[in-house]
């Protein structure tokens, strides 16, 4: 049986024809044709069963036959804002792998060792389109534009709030320890830092702020794989089921 393929759709309800980028790979690559069947995501839960009724060029149109909204797969909004590394190449690979795990939201941060201090966000919501598509995610995580370090702690509206870091000086708990503590999980945010780690001054300043000091284990991580073993945690801390 052909299998029937997923398409980014955040206006399904509204129009009856698929974006330009989505439309293209419907059509050029996928070849579909009219009376084929697809799936549409709006990435703000729902998907749509659909019917091709037209598909020419760079051109694909649809009806909705079924819409079928999709149950959370954890309970509480889990972010990650983290440092980017110089190199975009590893931001993209954990961009991509963290929506697959399951995430809501993205938080670039300018911190005092970080070596990039520009992001370029368009790229990074194609990536997150795709793995959104590959994992068969109903809800499309945010990206934000980068802000320092300073701004984002200043404005953090976070329920329960984590800065992970490598300073022995500053008392940390294990991440994960304190996330299975959270009764009633709701808004989840980890902090991670650039390859140097965040400035010892840069921790205290989020302590002050409210934010929790944490470790993610024994293990020295790399930036990116720090942040998936984070968004580990927070999945396996607040499944909901």
């Amino acid at each position: 049986m052909k299998e029937i393929r997923f398409f980014y759709a955040p206006e399904a309800t509204l129009t009856e024809e698929l974006p330009d980028d989505e439309a293209m790979h419907a059509t050029r690559v996928l070849r579909l044709k009219a009376g084929d069947e697809m799936m549409l995501m709006d990435g703000c839960g729902s998907f749509y069963r659909a019917e091709v009724t037209l598909a020419v060029a760079h051109r694909c149109m649809y009806r909705i036959i079924e819409t079928i909204p999709q149950q959370p797969q954890w309970k509480t909004n889990i972010h990650i804002a983290i440092a980017p590394t110089k190199m975009m190449e590893r931001m993209e690979w954990m961009v991509e792998k963290a929506t697959e795990i399951g995430i809501n939201e993205f938080s670039f941060l300018n911190c005092k060792f970080s070596e990039r201090k520009i992001m370029k966000i368009a790229r990074l919501d194609r990536i997150v389109i795709s793995a959104m598509k590959q994992s068969r995610k109903a809800w499309k995580p945010i990206l934000h534009d980068m802000e320092t370090f300073k701004e984002f702690i200043s404005k953090s509206a976070h329920k329960h709030k984590f800065i992970a870091h490598c300073y022995e000086e500053v008392p940390r708990t294990y991440l994960f320890d304190e996330l299975r503590d959270i009764a009633e999980p709701e808004d989840c945010i980890v902090m991670i830092g650039p390859e140097g780690d965040f400035s010892i001054d840069e921790v205290r300043e989020a302590v002050d702020a409210g934010y929790i000091s944490v470790h993610l284990g024994e293990s020295r991580y790399r930036t990116e794989t720090a942040a998936l073993a984070a968004l580990m945690m927070m999945q396996l801390a607040t499944p909901n089921s």
